[in-house]
């Protein structure tokens, strides 16, 4: 399979940004979109061009990394499928395919494709976590847990943290993934002492950092490799309200 690319291209943060064509040549249709570039880089090598700087660990879509907007759409169109996981096959030969950095203001360019996802680790570092000492691990079933809490955690903890959710929205929203993180903690007992400091805090900085706020658009979901559900933005938001009477008790 042949495609032609425009890539975006960026030297660093200050530097003036544009799209640039390159071709891709004899690529398979069971590589992924990560597995092409790296293809494209190698020629580009050969040529004396600078390769294309993109994220990627695991490649197996569950660190977060390699979120890329492609034909305008963070993940690309394919449904519940995160960047290294979208394979050529799912473009048709000689395609034209647009590849973009995320595209939020808390997201800043650092270099081509990759931006500054660090925001999101100063919002877990404010309280997406359980700090209480729970001890050695207890046997299964000592806490009990009522089934639907536990699959509503689960369900939220699948949030693997990559920001799809504030590229797609128009206010550039992270509060799916804060909303996620709170709802995964909350439903689980461990979670539950510091439930109103830990949303509180998490708010503060999500709010500190330039995410806009919700307005219901869904892109958040429609464009989540886990498909993590907007319900949890309202749990986010109920968990706050909850929060603010033990604020004026402590004040």
């Amino acid at each position: 399979m042949e495609f032609t690319l425009r890539v975006w291209r960026q030297a660093g943060p200050t530097a003036q940004g544009r799209l640039e064509t390159y071709r891709a040549t004899d690529i398979d249709s069971d590589m992924s979109i990560l597995e092409m570039l790296d293809k494209v880089n190698l020629d580009l090598i050969k040529e004396g061009i600078e390769p294309i700087a993109f994220e990627s660990d695991c490649r197996e879509g569950i660190c977060g990394m390699c979120g890329l907007a492609i034909d305008g759409v963070p993940h690309g169109k394919e449904k519940g499928t995160t960047t290294c996981e979208l394979r050529m096959r799912h473009f048709t030969d000689g395609q034209t395919i647009t590849i973009e950095p995320f595209r939020a203001g808390c997201f800043p360019v650092i270099k081509d494709l990759i931006v500054d996802r660090t925001v999101m680790d100063r919002i877990i570092q404010a309280g997406g976590y359980v700090s209480v000492r729970s001890g050695s691990q207890p046997d299964a079933n000592t806490i009990p847990v009522a089934k639907k809490d536990q699959e509503e955690s689960m369900d939220a903890a699948e949030c693997i943290g990559c920001g799809a959710c504030a590229a797609a929205c128009p206010n550039g929203s992270l509060m799916l993934f804060v909303g996620s993180k709170v709802s995964h903690l909350v439903k689980m007992p461990q979670g539950q002492l510091e439930a109103a400091r830990r949303v509180k805090n998490m708010t503060r900085v999500m709010r500190q950092e330039g995410s806009g706020n919700c307005s219901n658009h869904y892109e958040c979901q429609a464009v989540c490799p886990k498909e993590i559900d907007v319900k949890f933005i309202a749990r986010l938001n109920r968990e706050f309200l909850k929060a603010l009477p033990k604020e004026a008790d402590e004040g």
